[in-house]
């Protein structure tokens, strides 16, 4: 019995790091959701640690998994292995533990799919080349693809958004409009709206 509590703390203590090291990436998702799109950010300080939770995660699940694998004594008398383990104690219940924790730990890698692709329901007719401006913007705060995608989306947003790229590794936003319909004051306004902070 006190086996397999110590392997139920340690499945829940791996899937408890696996989800802060992917919660830089897990907020911005979160703050779409909510409509607190400010608040995004919060937890990119969380990122430079990330290879150390991915490690401690592993690490912690392969631990849960000995003690959960590891042949028991037998006892000559005991009438424990007549009961059958809870739900929560047994082995398919790591398993999922374990298969969520692995989601979590990839969540930087497919969070852009969870954000609406506004800029494909733009419609350019023409601009003229003279009243198309480009601005490149250095970002602080950026972590992963879903950061980026909360940035272009958010920008997109705006009339007169002809094309944004943003690259949380480069943490630049480059954003090009037409001048007749949008000012810079406002791009820049729209991406700290995201709770991403414009380097000057």
């Amino acid at each position: 019995m006190k086996k397999t509590m110590t392997s139920n703390r340690t499945a829940f203590a791996g899937l408890f790091s696996a989800i802060v090291a992917s919660l830089c990436c897990i907020t911005p998702v979160l703050a779409l959701l909510s409509g607190t799109t400010g608040v995004a950010s919060t937890f990119s300080w969380v990122e430079p640690y990330r290879p150390i939770l991915v490690g401690l995660t592993v690490l912690i699940l392969g631990f849960a998994w000995y003690k959960k694998l590891k042949p028991r004594p037998q006892d000559i008398d005991c009438a424990c292995d007549d009961d059958k383990p809870k739900f929560i104690q047994s082995k398919t219940f790591l398993f999922l533990v374990t298969i969520f924790a692995g989601i979590m730990l990839a969540f930087p890698y497919y969070s852009h799919l969870l954000f609406p692709n506004s800029s494909v329901k733009k419609k350019v007719l023409y601009v003229s080349e003279n009243n198309v401006g480009e601005l490149n913007y250095s970002i602080q705060g950026m972590t992963c693809t879903g950061c980026e995608a909360h940035i272009e989306n958010k920008v997109n947003q705006l009339q007169g958004i002809l094309e944004v790229d943003a690259n949380y590794e480069k943490s630049s936003a480059l954003v090009k409009y037409d001048k007749g319909k949008v000012t810079p004051d406002e791009i820049a306004t729209a991406i700290r709206k995201t709770g991403y902070k414009i380097i000057e």
